[in-house]
């Protein structure tokens, strides 16, 4: 396994992307390994890994969200942000952590989130005064709000390789989101009066009733969602596709912001950010193969076990080494390679699946912001023009925030758990 683990970094830091290092260094192992023989029955676990109706919601989700960032939502989201806020010094970066936590309805994805808030964001709070490095890390922080709340991929993902309910999954992120919310606000305010940042302009009165009227319907979406699954109106794929069609009715008929170029760069982009998604979870199921040719799940589940038995032990183990796991990995493809491993784990945890599914997911995305390879880093950095080093040292005392939030969702099952019992037992 050692030689798998050595091809697969090479390949990283020669630059090939995640999916074919994956595959690469799952062929590589066979062929040193005298097992080539097993090359044939790979087709068929790549297939197999995404061959799930329930998959289907990705694709769907996907679309809804670029073609509400094509319809020009992301500003409209910002503008009702700064609306709620109103004037509070520092009141830009708390416009920015509220629209994260606005947008996370629509995007689904933290790289998606980064991309679209930062690009109206960073600039923004440059032209006020702020400090670029610290925009740029307050942006990537409040992206992994997205992965939280419905319609999160990652959580779509984990209830497919799973079978945990995934509307229960949506219910049970939503409070730690808030909370997470909460606390990146308070840090803001607290920075902002240390750092003396300024006031935000004022929105105009007569404004204030169209932004409320233009950003609630697509707020209205993981309403839609949600509600729809829950009450058994559709199925969770069915509610992607209503939630791709509700996205484009409102996106012609109510903002007409999107033209038929704009509809069709949307499907565009969705076909090929779905096959980017997909050939990383087949890749990765190849890697699970091979983790099952090892017997690797159960020799780490033992490896635990021989250190503690206690479950509070055990689960910050996991967190350390899902943390890491993060720093190398998009989520996806960490979620479908560790899957093996967290199911021989999970039994001994004393966790409910859904309590257990929203540590994994936020653990994931906290490496998505953690130095030195947090994707979301990239993006903002690259968005706000400033030095990795920069943007990594600014978001230090963030990812410390995540961190509280994620152990109290490790240790504190009400936190989770409350919201999904409440809401249909």
């Amino acid at each position: 396994m050692i030689f798998y683990l050595c091809a697969f970094v090479v390949c990283l830091i020669i630059g090939i992307p995640v999916a074919f290092s994956l595959g690469l260094a799952s062929v590589a192992y066979l062929f040193v390994n005298d097992q080539f023989h097993l090359m044939i029955g790979f087709p068929q676990k790549m297939i197999s890994g995404i061959d799930n109706f329930v998959l289907l919601t990705i694709p769907f989700f996907i679309l809804a969200g670029n073609l509400m960032h094509s319809a020009d939502l992301t500003r409209q989201i910002v503008r009702f942000a700064q609306l709620l806020v109103g004037r509070v010094r520092g009141g830009l970066a708390v416009v920015n952590v509220v629209a994260s936590m606005m947008f996370s309805g629509v995007s689904g994805a933290a790289t998606a989130e980064a991309s679209a808030i930062g690009a109206v964001m960073i600039p923004a709070m440059k032209k006020d005064g702020y400090n670029p490095a610290y925009a740029a890390a307050l942006t990537a922080a409040g992206s992994i709000l997205g992965p939280l709340v419905p319609p999160s991929l990652a959580l779509i993902l984990y209830g497919v390789l799973t079978g945990t309910s995934i509307s229960d999954l949506f219910l049970a992120g939503i409070v730690p989101a808030f909370v997470l919310c909460g606390l990146l606000i308070a840090y803001a305010l607290w920075k902002a009066r240390r750092e003396d940042h300024p006031l935000p302009p004022v929105v105009p009165r007569e404004e204030r009733g169209s932004l409320a009227l233009k950003a609630l319907p697509a707020l209205f979406l993981p309403v839609i969602i949600v509600g729809g699954i829950r009450s058994g109106a559709f199925t969770p794929t069915e509610a992607a596709a209503v939630a791709a069609v509700y996205a484009l009715l409102i996106g012609t008929l109510l903002y007409r912001t999107l033209s038929l170029k704009q509809i069709g760069q949307a499907f565009y982009d969705t076909a090929t950010m779905t096959a980017g998604v997909m050939l990383i979870v087949a890749m990765a199921s190849m890697t699970a193969f091979i983790l099952g040719i090892e017997n690797i799940p159960r020799s780490i589940a033992a490896a635990m076990r021989g250190i503690s038995e206690n479950p509070w032990v055990l689960i910050l183990l996991l967190n350390l080494v899902l943390l890491v796991l993060g720093l190398f990995l998009e989520p996806l493809a960490a979620l479908v390679l560790s899957m093996p491993i967290l199911n021989e784990i999970f039994p001994l945890l004393e966790l409910n699946s859904v309590q257990f599914g929203v540590m994994v997911v936020l653990n994931l995305m906290i490496g998505m912001i953690t130095p030195p390879v947090g994707l979301c880093l990239f993006i903002v950095s690259a968005i706000g023009k400033q030095p990795l080093e920069k943007v990594a040292i600014a978001i230090l005392p963030m990812i410390g925030i995540c961190l509280l939030v994620l152990m109290a969702v490790a240790f504190v099952p009400a936190l989770t758990l409350t919201l999904p019992t409440l809401i249909g037992g």
